[in-house]
């Protein structure tokens, strides 16, 4: 009897240490699971807004209109309408509201032309989405002589800057903003300017730092760094981070085109066609007005159907967004001369190099970011002017910038013009900055010569 009592004694006892020893694993484990599941951007996730945007705007625009009826004349309130027709075309993508804006603007100086930024900065904004740089810096420009330190101002500079190539002042520029005034979208600017660069511990740091400084009403600016981080991830072959910012900034703004579509190149660059169409479907919103999106969605599907070998398919949809910039001159207005030249580029026919030459050619005079610089060198090389190309290409790879693709392409165009070890240095540069980069990228963007 005793004994057995002992037994169960030590029997009980060993339950309670085991019991103990299991707690304490169970408590050190949830301790050390934020380093278990560290990212290169790890913070506390919450999602600032999910409300429905467009609905907001929608009601803001109701107030303001009946606000203008009450006091036809007060300028304040027509600048105050032209900045949400502003933020519906950023919202929706629709190019009309873009319009609009621009004339509440006018509307706006005309009643009041002086101590007027509001439609100044509409003005200012408007001149940028539609590529017109120069005239951007310009009214910009204005609008800090009278107030110097307007965050708006100065981050019209430094997007504009980086549209025509111009690094230097737009890294002054957004050095001075952060210095000003670290927010979100200042520190996520300043990110995009040391991408341009090449810098990346740099573009890291401060993509961190932006999240850190968002605001719970900040929903679509959130929306926005998540997905200019993830694509900037995913460019360096690591898509499982790029994937997770993607999806916070769906959480965020569920139809967010920005984010579908950079998804939707991911997945397409995975093989994950199915997924990748579900994507860009997810970006077409009304059948009644042409989204500046759509033709974006549609390009991407005729990419996902020429992969799976689908030519006709591929053709039809190629087609479809190409009918889209014909007959809606808005786009075009809003500087997508460079998209319609790589759809004509990627679509592979000799009698679209022409006109693909003509709109890189006028979209090089005013704009010279990476993007257009590699898009004009494509038409050189497809069009055999390989010395032009080479020239296209050096510029962007002299201030730094890092893409694998610029890398590959710049290494097919030394090794066609005799230059075999500058071209392995190039091809070498591709695979280091992209370890990912593969032939199925190379077809995308026409570097399967």
């Amino acid at each position: 009897m005793l004994s057995t009592l002992k037994f169960r004694f030590h029997q009980r006892r060993h339950q309670l240490l085991w019991g103990f020893v299991i707690l304490i694993l169970a408590t050190t484990l949830q301790q050390l699971k934020p380093l278990l599941t560290y990212t290169p951007y790890d913070y506390p996730f919450s999602p600032p807004n999910k409300t429905d945007i467009t609905g907001q705007l929608e009601q803001e625009l109701a107030f303001h209109k009946n606000r203008i009826r009450q006091t036809p004349a007060d300028g304040l309130s027509q600048a105050a309408l032209a900045s949400t027709y502003l933020k519906l075309a950023r919202a929706t993508g629709d190019a009309n509201w873009y319009l609009l804006a621009e004339q509440s603007a006018q509307q706006s100086l005309q009643k009041l032309p002086f101590n007027n930024q509001g439609a100044q900065l509409v003005q200012a904004k408007v001149a940028e989405a539609r590529h017109d740089f120069d005239q951007a810096i310009l009214l910009a420009n204005q609008i800090l002589t009278t107030q110097p330190y307007s965050e708006q101002a100065q981050s019209i500079l430094i997007t504009a800057h980086l549209g025509k190539g111009n690094l230097a002042e737009a890294k002054v520029t957004a050095d001075a903003l952060v210095q000003q005034i670290p927010t979100l979208g200042s520190l996520t600017l300043r990110g995009l300017v040391h991408v341009a660069q090449g810098q990346d511990a740099a573009a890291k740091q401060d993509f961190v730092a932006a999240l850190k400084a968002e605001e719970p009403q900040e929903a679509g600016s959130s929306a926005w760094t998540r997905t200019l981080m993830g694509r900037f991830y995913a460019s360096r072959g690591d898509s499982q981070t790029a994937r997770q910012l993607y999806q916070e900034a769906l959480e965020i703004l569920p139809r967010y085109p920005l984010a579908l579509v950079q998804m939707a190149n991911l997945d397409t660059r995975q093989g994950h066609y199915r997924s990748a169409r579900k994507r860009y479907s997810q970006v077409f919103t009304s059948q009644d007005y042409a989204n500046v999106w759509d033709h974006v969605a549609l390009q991407g599907m005729a990419q996902v159907a020429s992969l799976q070998g689908n030519r006709p398919e591929a053709q039809r949809l190629w087609q479809q967004a190409e009918d889209q910039f014909r007959q809606h001159q808005d786009l075009d207005t809003f500087g997508h001369r460079r998209a319609l030249a790589q759809l004509l580029l990627v679509r592979g026919n000799n009698t679209d190099l022409s006109e693909a030459l003509e709109l890189m050619e006028a979209d090089v005079e005013g704009r010279q970011d990476a993007e257009t610089l590699d898009t004009y060198a494509w038409t050189l090389m497809r069009l055999g002017r390989w010395q032009e190309a080479q020239q296209a290409l050096q510029k962007v790879i002299n201030q730094g910038t890092r893409h694998a693709v610029i890398f590959y392409r710049a290494g097919l165009i030394e090794q066609h013009l005799g230059n075999e070890s500058a071209a392995k240095k190039y091809f070498e540069s591709a695979q280091a900055t992209d370890p990912t980069f593969s032939e199925r990228d190379r077809q995308i963007w026409g570097l399967s010569l």
